[in-house]
């Protein structure tokens, strides 16, 4: 398993459960959602000071783990 994906934390009661980042209540989702809408990373680690670079590639890193899904073969 790859270090960076221990960055991403789910805790039952905060956020409703859903992943964040480091036990904080930034969504891995809202951090997803501002890079879809070309927000650069800078940007975002300049709004979320206790951010670090490496949770924004957690993210992605968690997102692209998410939509793996095996091949189907006739």
């Amino acid at each position: 398993m790859n270090p960076l994906l221990d960055r991403i934390t789910q805790t039952p009661g905060q956020c409703g459960g859903r992943p964040c980042i480091r036990g904080m209540r930034i969504r891995v989702s809202d951090i997803l959602e501002m890079l879809a809408e070309n927000v650069s990373s800078t940007e975002i680690l300049e709004d979320f000071p206790d951010l670090e670079p490496e949770d924004i590639q957690a993210c992605l890193l968690f997102a692209a783990r998410r939509t793996d899904f095996p091949r189907l073969t006739a």
